[in-house]
Order: structure tokens, then C-alpha cells, then sequence
């Protein structure tokens, strides 16, 4: 694959990704049985303040990327065009989807939007743009405290999840769902996404280690 053709999917993975990734949002926004960490934030300042969730969610990634200039880190082009084309996506999804009543139909949608997400997570990163504004918060925190990802990730999460329920946002079944399921999905359609190194031709799904890989935007 030549160098143009290679940076023409890498451009065609991160924009499909993120816009697969908004849409994979509004459809447990949808299913009313638990949103992700982020999303719960983003739904409950939508309930405080009126904003559409998508507007919300732009508007956090713009705040939390401020935050990268006390860290030091560095946006790519993925960062910056994860701000904006999730938070569109999802209030597009969420005008052209009709609402979902009956477990009969909720259910299928939540699983339908964690699968989505696993997708649009491993399109997004394998492209190779740079992490979203959230995970680059995590990152950066690793770096500057010396404490574990993990440990950052994790008290990140609580704090963005328990401010969200405080705030008016669903909690339930599908946060754990999507809890125990987003890791083993990602690292499933990182591979398959993969885009072959420009040096030896070999596959590359993100840069640093395996261990290290940002599961979301």
C-alpha cells in the first residue's frame, strides 16, 4: 500500500470512528439502561442545563483539552476532531432515531450500541491520530504524578460517573455492561483495523505499548 493510500484510510478510519462512536452513544443514550462513564456526565449537565447532550459533549472535550496545557500534552489532529464529530454525531443519531419503549427493544439496542462503540473505538485508534481529550487527561496525569493508568483512569471515572448521577444521569445495567466489555471489544477491532507501518509493512494499531492502548475518545 502506497503512502498516500495508506494516510487516505487512516483519514477514512478516524472520521468513520468517530462519527461510528457518537452514534454508538445516542443509542445507549436510546436504550435508557446505562450510559458510559462519560456519557453519564454529559447526560446529566444536559438535564441541568437544557444544552443538547451532544453540545455537552463537545463542550466537555473542549474543557478537558484545555486541561492538556498544564500537562504539557500534545493534541493530533484525532483530538481535536474528537471534540467536535462525536458530540454532531450523536445529536444527529439521536434526531433521526426514534424512541425505544419495551425491554423487548431496549435491550437489543444497548448491546447493539456496546458492539458499535467496540467498533468505532478500534477505527478511531488504529488510525493513529491521537488519543481523544479524555484519555489524554489520563495520560497526561500518569505522566505528571507518576501514578498508574489504571489508577488514573479509575479515579477519573468514578468522579465523572458519581458527578454525572448527581447530576441527573442513567446509571444501570449497561454502565457495567460496557464496563466489562469495551476493553475485550476494542482490543478485538484494533486488530482488525489495523493499518500496515509505512517501514517494514507491518500492522500497527497505536503507538506505544499494547498495555497502554486508549480504549476510548
Amino acid at each position: 500500500m502506497s503512502a498516500q493510500s495508506r494516510l487516505g484510510r487512516r483519514l477514512i478510519q478516524l472520521y468513520v470512528g468517530l462519527a461510528l462512536y457518537g452514534a454508538s452513544s445516542a443509542l445507549l443514550v436510546e436504550a435508557g439502561l446505562g450510559l458510559e462513564p462519560w456519557g453519564v456526565l454529559h447526560q446529566g449537565l444536559a438535564e441541568l442545563t437544557g444544552v443538547s447532550i451532544g453540545v455537552v459533549s463537545i463542550i466537555v472535550g473542549a474543557a478537558v483539552l484545555l486541561l492538556w496545557i498544564p500537562l504539557r500534552q500534545r493534541p493530533g489532529l484525532g483530538t481535536v476532531s474528537n471534540v467536535f464529530v462525536v458530540g454532531i454525531a450523536m445529536d444527529a443519531t439521536l434526531a433521526a432515531v426514534p424512541d425505544v419503549h419495551g425491554l423487548a427493544v431496549r435491550i437489543p439496542v444497548l448491546l447493539a450500541g456496546i458492539l458499535l462503540n467496540g467498533v468505532a473505538t478500534g477505527l478511531y485508534i488504529a488510525a493513529r491520530f491521537g488519543p481523544g481529550p479524555r484519555d489524554g487527561l489520563m495520560t497526561g496525569l500518569h505522566r505528571r504524578t507518576g501514578r498508574s493508568i489504571r489508577l488514573m483512569r479509575t479515579g477519573i471515572e468514578v468522579a465523572v460517573v458519581v458527578t454525572g448521577f448527581l447530576l441527573g444521569g442513567t446509571i444501570g445495567v449497561g454502565t457495567v455492561l460496557y464496563a466489562v466489555s469495551i476493553g475485550p471489544l476494542a482490543q478485538l477491532f484494533l486488530k482488525v483495523f489495523a493499518v500496515s507501518s509505512a517501514s517494514d509493512g507491518s500492522t500497527v494499531v497505536a503507538a506505544g505499548q499494547p498495555r497502554g492502548a486508549i480504549l476510548r475518545p
